[in-house]
């Protein structure tokens, strides 16, 4: 028996016995005070970001629209290493001397908004490793000790894929995206002005799809657990995944430089691989129990 019948199995086992048991309406008020913990944590984490967002905003917001960003500094190292290797490569075609991000303002409490919702967002990136602790204490009481310690990394494993997502589409893609949407241009008759607006949701975006993407692993950990998804499924696939994962590198990244796309792309087809690891992993264990159960 795999482990998402499992889950369903203890889930309505609780639900047939009376002993101990809480009410429906208990159960939703123990829910809305896992949701108001959340709440305050994001809350705290939005209030500390509002403090000092002047740095915030000026260090790390604004930090991807600078020549002296690290991802652009890597940039230009990595293109003297290929002209070392070969004379093929220009290493200044891979040097970022000129970042244009001319920012305006429209409405009269734009920049109190933008500090408001900005910080908002913030601090619920911050707090999600606690909403996610807050979701498996919920879920907690519901499983078998041994579901208990099969997902007993939940939190850990969700919060590390996810703040390497936000690193990635910080670092890698988000300067990438601004590098070219910064300079191109249709018609030299067009001046670019970018509203403060436009660029935080861009790099909101950006960052946190990155996040959600990264959750692949986990994804595909439940799906096997419900004996909806196989390794060798996915193993056949592959090549369809592979033209996925680049047409989502050339979506997220509108550079037509293709060395940029696969850049983009490379880590993508890193998460795809350990994926199907862990879809065997989890199928190796229900064959195992299975087995016992025999």
């Amino acid at each position: 028996m795999n482990i998402g019948s499992k889950l369903v199995k203890a889930i309505r086992d609780k639900g047939n016995s009376m002993e101990g048991e809480m009410s429906f309406f208990e159960h939703l008020e123990a829910l809305r005070w896992h949701f108001l913990r959340s709440a305050f944590a994001v809350l705290l984490f939005a209030i500390i970001t509002f403090i000092y967002y002047n740095d915030i905003f000026k260090y790390i917001i604004m930090a991807p629209t600078r020549t002296d960003f690290w991802t652009y500094r890597m940039m230009c190292n990595m293109g003297a290493a290929l002209q070392n290797m070969s004379s093929y490569f220009k290493a200044k075609s891979f040097c970022v001397e000129k970042i244009s991000v001319p920012l305006i303002n429209t409405d009269l409490a734009g920049q109190f908004n933008l500090q408001l919702n900005s910080s908002i967002m913030i601090g619920l990136t911050l707090g999600i490793p606690y909403l996610l602790f807050e979701i498996w204490r919920f879920i907690r009481p519901a499983l078998h000790e041994r579901e208990r310690k099969a997902a007993s990394g939940f939190v850990f494993y969700c919060s590390v894929l996810f703040f390497m997502g936000v690193l990635f589409g910080y670092y890698v893609v988000t300067p990438l995206s601004i590098r070219f949407l910064a300079s191109y241009t249709v018609s030299d008759a067009i001046v670019n002005m970018f509203s403060i607006d436009s660029y935080i949701s861009s790099v909101t975006m950006l960052t946190l799809l990155a996040g959600l993407v990264f959750q692949l692993p986990i994804v595909v950990y439940i799906l096997s657990s419900l004996n909806i998804l196989t390794p060798k499924f996915m193993r056949e696939k592959r090549r369809y995944a592979t033209v996925i994962i680049l047409v989502i590198a050339a979506i997220i990244t509108p550079s037509p430089d293709a060395l940029t796309m696969l850049v983009v792309a490379a880590p993508l087809f890193v998460l795809y691989e350990i994926s199907i690891i862990v879809s065997a992993i989890v199928q190796r264990r229900r064959k195992k129990d299975d087995e016992l159960m025999a």
